[in-house]
């Protein structure tokens, strides 16, 4: 994975939209601060996070991430969890798998010849490493 020049993390990205305060912004960026690692391959300036919930503390809230990466798909995850502590992990976890399932898509398949020139082999030669 490679790292930009001025990598994007949770605290630079994130804003707060409905249902959550300013003062509530600073606390979720604590429970997010594991995407760091993930989002450190993009730049800070084309990469952006929105959370917002409805219905906040009431039955049936739903939380909300989304994800807006330069060049890419935008990303949106949601949790219907009745804690907004447990929704907000929800959230943030798919994110991180999302992420990483587009980055799978989009590498290249560096091992592909390798792979195939041991399958080429005759039964009795030995592959060279």
């Amino acid at each position: 994975m490679s790292v930009a020049a001025d990598p994007a993390t949770v605290d630079q990205c994130l804003r707060a939209g409905a249902g959550f305060s300013q003062g509530d912004r600073e606390w979720i960026a604590e429970q997010f601060v594991t995407l760091d690692a993930r989002l450190a391959a993009f730049p800070a300036e084309t990469t952006e996070l929105e959370v917002s919930v409805k219905d906040r503390e009431a039955r049936g809230q739903k939380v909300t991430l989304e994800c807006w990466i330069a060049g890419r798909e935008k990303i949106v995850t949601t949790s219907s969890e009745e804690d907004l502590h447990a929704a907000l992990h929800d959230v943030r976890d798919d994110l991180r798998r999302r992420l990483n399932d587009q980055k799978t898509k989009q590498e290249p398949r560096h091992n592909r010849h390798l792979r195939a020139g041991l399958t080429d082999l005759p039964q009795d030669a030995e592959p060279q490493v």
